[in-house]
């Protein structure tokens, strides 16, 4: 019989990204760029790194007293989940993307940040999960909260605060200016590269994920930074990264409150 990858890999350590169970939270944030699990380190209490390996790094640390993990995925959604399987078979129930993307409509600006409420599959990642006409799309209630959190937070922040559907392309320079065009007109606010395939492979496993990224150029209107330091997306990743923790601390205090309710009913 061949072999079932799903339980021979569960509550083990994990092959590609060296975590073991107990090394993460049930709240996972989930950059690209390995550097940038160190910037997310930097919002947590008492981080530690717990694991270095390929394209995968991971601290963990508490916030406000819940314990939350940030584990780089590298580029792409092959490789997103693939962190994300591992991560759930040892124990992860909320993942949640922070990265960057490109805005696909006029207004959005460099630093502005976007919700994703559901993705466009460019991608083949996810045809191995599910059906092409079914939908990638991120757990409502996780969702909801991370709006409602960067809403109250608006005034505070660089730029605005965008939801919507995005695109998630496996080819970077792969888009053309025909493709970009016709992403731009069926109401795409962002493309990114990695989004659907988590939300297929949470589905899949019964977890839930979210996603916000900063925006780091237009590919619209051609505002885009790529030989210099784009200071507006850095300041992007930072906000987005403080909506995030805030918004996991407030949506651990729902579900301990449901779950006090419901002990009481």
């Amino acid at each position: 019989m061949a072999l079932d990858k799903e339980s021979k890999t569960a509550g083990k350590k994990q092959y590609h990204i060296h975590l073991k169970p107990g090394d993460i939270g049930n709240y996972v944030l989930l950059p690209g760029d390995p550097a940038r699990s160190d910037r997310v380190a930097q919002y947590l209490e008492n981080a530690e790194l717990v694991a270095n390996n390929r394209e995968h790094r991971t601290f963990t640390g508490y916030y406000k007293g819940v314990k939350v993990s940030v584990t780089s995925t590298g580029m792409g959604c092959p490789s997103a989940a693939i962190a994300a399987e591992e991560l759930m078979n040892i124990g992860a129930e909320c993942l949640i993307r922070i990265g960057s993307s490109a805005a696909l409509q006029e207004d959005i600006k460099i630093g502005d940040l976007m919700i994703s409420t559901g993705s466009m599959k460019n991608e083949g990642t996810s045809r191995f999960y599910v059906p092409d006409c079914f939908p990638a799309v991120p757990d409502f209630d996780l969702t909801r909260t991370i709006i409602d959190t960067a809403r109250e937070m608006q005034p505070q922040l660089y730029g605005r605060v965008h939801y919507g559907i995005n695109a998630s392309d496996d080819a970077f320079y792969g888009e053309t200016q025909e493709w970009i065009e016709k992403l731009s007109s069926l109401g795409c606010l962002n493309v990114e590269m990695e989004s659907s395939a988590l939300y297929t492979v949470c589905h899949r496993r019964k977890k839930r994920a979210a996603m916000i990224s900063a925006v780091s150029g237009n590919l619209v209107t051609g505002e885009v930074i790529y030989e210099t330091a784009n200071q507006g997306l850095a300041r992007g990743w930072d906000e987005e990264i403080k909506i995030v923790l805030e918004a996991i601390y407030r949506f651990e205090q729902e579900q301990t409150q449901r779950c006090t309710d419901g002990a009481e009913n």
